[in-house]
């Protein structure tokens, strides 16, 4: 009730905008479980309870995680369908050109929400226990080691191309199939089809403790409560290396100023409720602050990051 009424009296004060008149709809990509929705499941009753309106969650894996953007992007631009998304949108950029939708210039960025590490896991039957001997068994085998990621041009292959990068090694590339979720990645791994990838700390966190990943490291500067025990990867061998997992609101273009501006204020302002931030860092998620135009920024920053990631790498978009 608090939050309600700090929040409402604020935004009564900042905009006279009477959004939202009606349901509004947050679009994620990646299915049930993954960190788009569960993020968007935590923040949406307390939207809810701020708007006096329903705002439902929808999820729209599929075509590499792209089926969800292409859906909002050719949405009315009117603020009623939101697209939740992971920093994979601002990569796809760089690397996707035969997308139905132009990543920086169908949407606008509103606001960011959490960010947290991957986890670098590899097989079980690989018998690789630490960044080192992935490390050491690629420099040993040029090419011939395998990386499963989400698929081409997501936050999951980037990660991995900065990863070798850094560490000095090569490795081959294995997407996801067209309809694979990410679980499916995950359980390639498990199997050994591939060596090693990059999952969300919470999508492989059954699968670590069960015995089945290895967990070498977390890809943030610091480690992840989630996995207290795992070292980070600039601890594990690889200086300096960071790579966190973020996740923002887009609206698709040309939706009012007024509205955006409306959107940006009301969701920092439920971030910012003490139960909501005590249930995200039960999952690992620090929220983020920054303002609509910051958040802009940012993200253009971002897929500029992935466009020096996709050339050092020799990425054909």
């Amino acid at each position: 009730m608090a939050l309600g009424f700090v929040c409402s009296l604020t935004l009564m004060l900042q905009s006279s905008q009477d959004y939202p008149t009606k349901p509004v709809r947050m679009i994620e990509p990646f299915g049930a479980g993954g960190g788009p929705d569960v993020i968007s499941r935590a923040v949406s009753p307390k939207l809810s309870a701020l708007w006096g309106q329903p705002v439902t969650v929808e999820n729209h894996p599929g075509a590499g995680s792209t089926a969800a953007p292409a859906l909002v992007a050719k949405s009315p631009p009117d603020g009623y369908t939101l697209l939740v998304n992971t920093s994979a949108h601002a990569y796809s950029a760089a690397v996707l050109k035969n997308l139905p939708y132009n990543p920086l210039k169908d949407f606008i960025p509103v606001a960011p929400l959490t960010s947290q590490p991957y986890v670098l896991v590899a097989s079980k039957s690989s018998g690789i226990t630490t960044v080192s001997e992935l490390i050491s068994a690629a420099k040993a085998k040029p090419g011939k080691l395998k990386f499963g990621s989400a698929g081409t041009g997501t936050g999951t292959h980037l990660g991995l191309e900065k990863f070798n990068l850094e560490a000095g090694i090569k490795a081959a590339h294995v997407p996801a199939r067209p309809g694979d979720a990410i679980a499916d990645v995950i359980a390639n791994t498990v199997a050994g089809h591939t060596t090693y990838m990059m999952a969300p700390i919470q999508l492989a966190l059954a699968d670590i403790r069960a015995g089945n990943l290895r967990a070498l490291g977390v890809t943030t500067k610091k480690r992840s409560s989630l996995l207290p025990e795992v070292p980070t990867i600039a601890e594990a061998g690889v200086p300096g290396f960071d790579y966190p997992i973020w996740y923002g609101v887009w609206v698709p273009a040309g939706t009012p100023a007024g509205v955006v501006d409306k959107l940006a204020k009301d969701i920092a302002c439920v971030l910012a409720a003490p139960d909501l931030r005590d249930q995200l860092a039960k999952h690992g998620a620090d929220p983020m602050g920054m303002t609509q135009p910051e958040f802009a920024r940012f993200v253009l920053s971002e897929s500029e990051s992935a466009e020096r990631i996709v050339e050092a790498a020799g990425i054909k978009p």
